[in-house]
């Protein structure tokens, strides 16, 4: 039996809404569950009866109670959750409306400004208002081209308290990477801040906003929000309004537009990199559900505790953090570099703010633990008690760092879903034990299986993640597609009524899962499978390598691995150092894991969300195209790529 990294204690277990929840499952349903596995086990078999008793535990308002909790409830796609209910998305996250802080935004250079739950509810009300009087009404799309600001949480939960679709991008995307999102999905109001600060350094939104306004027609207002300056200039735009003229007036008691629970609330997009975005949108009553599920349950968030993830407002992770405010916490917003000034200014946030929980990127680990900056000797965690890490494979060594340097004593959870499903299908337990590598669990009401090349699941085997059976969160449908066969094609194509993930994983013998990496970015060397985390996860674990990239190349009529990596500073790329990273994954992994060739790179690109883009690289060394280069932070560093004399021979 494996040795676990953590535990809780039995007080823990005890005190946790996860146990509460089991001995309710319990009390109205005649069940004995006993364990997270057999609750787990009957979230899946007796999906109805788990979402419902979601719905009751967290007490979620609404006008209107269901008829039906599910409808044609075994249909991919096509199920329907909660027939009947009337609800609002807005309305359970301003449920409280009392002095206790509902937001705490702080920024790099080290200001700060907070919004209790009563200020807040007065703010989206005024928004809403006039939102209101610009004519927007239900279904109308509202967008945000904005940093991580409250003002941002109020413009999206005025527009959803109105029934208005919200949909938002990172201010550091290009115009056409916005053009691309945005301009498929007709937006009246467009809400934007004059610019937004990394790294020490101010940088300019308006420009760009410019270029947004002059290309998308159905705009009829740009709503700016000041800023990196007090007093932006926004004459150069149109139909430009300031935020504190828009909020003019009264501050009216706010009616809250009752919809139904599939009514749209966010249009989230896929990466892009392969061709124009797909829009997918999310439900208003599932996305509330399943994140009331995931933060409760999950997370055991609580009214007192302060939640907190590192993220854009273009990354699913922004609402996943925002649904924060149904259960009643404190969210911690942030703008800005995790690194500027220094390494340790998110952690020194979370010991002024007594964080709760941490929430960020296995990517920003591997920087942190490579920056040197240990926050376990440095600062004062005592009030942390989980760290959530996600978008890309949390290798075993990352565990050892947070254990190590961070805090010995806390649950952390590597949690995994995606855009598409603006949630997970595998997260944290906090009533179960933390094992290297592995994410505890698979998340409560999500059939997640590992599938083998014969469509059969397996234990204990690599294989495709697939939900077997549906669930509330899944995309309700694709904008613009109105007979579903982009919503089809994306995840039914593969095994006709199961949900495909595109994820390569296993199923351990402890229930936990282990992700290795993007199936559709999967090696395939000689006809067998191999997950890219595999090979980063030896690479990047060595000290001169500081970043590394890793693709398949059509080869004599077979497919080679090819390993890009970036060397540390002052360390030379030689004929030694390939021997050893060879080495390195020859011992610890296979044969067939180990690169055909080696090569240097000085950059590696990835999305704005922050995932490396294996298939774009691999598009280009195939002279095949690159469609969406706006959906990558560094797009230059495609470039690179091109015409590699080492890739000839």
């Amino acid at each position: 039996m494996k040795t676990p990294l953590w535990s809780p204690s039995e007080e823990q277990i005890a005190q946790a809404n996860l146990t509460r929840f089991r001995l309710q499952a319990n009390r109205c349903y005649g069940q004995a569950l006993a364990t997270y596995d057999e609750l787990y086990q009957w979230s899946i078999d007796n999906r109805p009866d788990f979402w419902e008793a979601m719905w009751d535990f967290a007490g979620v308002v609404h006008s209107k109670g269901y008829d039906a909790v599910a409808q044609d409830a075994d249909k991919m796609p096509g199920a329907k959750w909660f027939v009947g209910a009337r609800l609002n998305y807005a309305e359970n996250l301003l449920r409280f409306r009392d002095d206790r802080p509902a937001l705490v935004f702080s920024t790099e250079h080290g200001s700060r400004q907070e919004f209790t739950y009563a200020r807040l509810y007065s703010r989206v009300s005024q928004c809403a208002q006039a939102l209101k009087q610009a004519g927007v009404k239900e279904g109308d799309r509202v967008t945000g081209f904005m940093p991580n600001l409250p003002q941002t949480i109020v413009a999206m939960l005025a527009a959803a308290s109105l029934g208005a679709v919200w949909s938002s991008c990172s201010p550091d995307f290009g115009i056409q990477g916005v053009l691309d999102r945005f301009g498929q999905i007709q937006p009246k109001i467009l809400f934007t801040a004059n610019g937004y600060f990394y790294n020490g350094k101010a940088h300019d939104s308006l420009e760009r906003v410019a270029g947004i306004e002059k290309e998308i027609p159905s705009l009829e207002k740009v709503v700016v929000v000041p800023y990196t300056q007090e007093d932006p200039d926004i004459s150069g735009l149109d139909k430009a309004v300031s935020w504190k003229d828009f909020l003019e007036g009264e501050i009216p008691e706010m009616e809250f537009a009752q919809l139904p629970f599939d009514h749209p609330l966010f249009i989230m997009y896929s990466s892009g990199t392969t061709g124009l975005p797909k829009c997918m949108v999310h439900g208003a009553g599932g996305t509330l559900i399943q994140h009331l599920k995931e933060h409760q349950l999950h997370c055991d968030l609580k009214r007192e505790d302060k939640l907190f993830y590192f993220t854009t407002c273009g990354w699913m992770m922004w609402n996943w953090l925002v649904t924060g405010l149904a259960t009643g916490a404190t969210l911690l917003l942030y703008d800005g570099s995790p690194f500027a000034p220094d390494a340790g200014v998110l952690w020194r946030m979370a010991q002024e703010e007594k964080m709760s929980i941490f929430g960020t990127s296995a990517k920003y680990l591997a920087a942190l633990e490579n920056s040197g900056y240990k926050p376990g000797r440095e600062v004062n965690l005592e009030d942390l008690r989980m760290i959530t890490s996600t978008g890309s494979p949390l290798a075993p060594e990352g565990f050892e760092f947070v254990y190590r340097d961070i805090k010995s004593d806390l649950c952390l959870s590597s949690i995994s879903g995606g855009t598409d499903i603006v949630s997970c299908f595998a997260l944290g337990n906090p009533t179960g034990p933390v094992h290297s590598g592995e994410l505890q669990a698979r998340g409560l009401g999500m059939a997640v299986q590992a599938f083998d090349a014969e469509g059969k699941p397996v234990i204990q085997e690599k294989g495709e993640l697939v939900c077997a059976k549906a669930a509330p969160s899944m995309p309700i449908y694709f904008w613009n597609d109105p007979d579903g066969e982009k919503y089809r094609a994306a995840y039914f194509d593969v095994y006709p009524g199961i949900w495909h993930h595109g994820d390569y994983i296993e199923i351990t013998d402890s229930a936990g899962v282990i992700i290795y990496g993007r199936s559709d970015a999967t090696l395939n060397p000689g006809g067998v499978r191999i997950g890219t985390a595999e090979i980063y996860r030896q690479v990047e674990n060595m000290k001169e390598i500081t970043d590394s990239l890793v693709i398949g190349q059509d080869w004599d009529n077979d497919v080679r691995v090819i390993l890009f990596v970036i060397t540390a500073e002052g360390v030379e790329f030689n004929e030694d150092l390939v021997k050893r990273i060879k080495t390195a994954i020859r011992t610890n992994c296979t044969p067939r894991h180990v690169p055909a060739k080696v090569i240097q790179v000085a950059d590696i690109p990835y999305t704005i969300s922050g995932k490396k883009v294996e298939l774009a690289v691999r598009n280009v060394i195939h002279n095949l195209p690159v469609k969406n280069r706006d959906a990558l932070g560094n797009p230059k560093a495609l470039d690179l790529y091109k015409d590699l004399e080492e890739l000839k021979s």
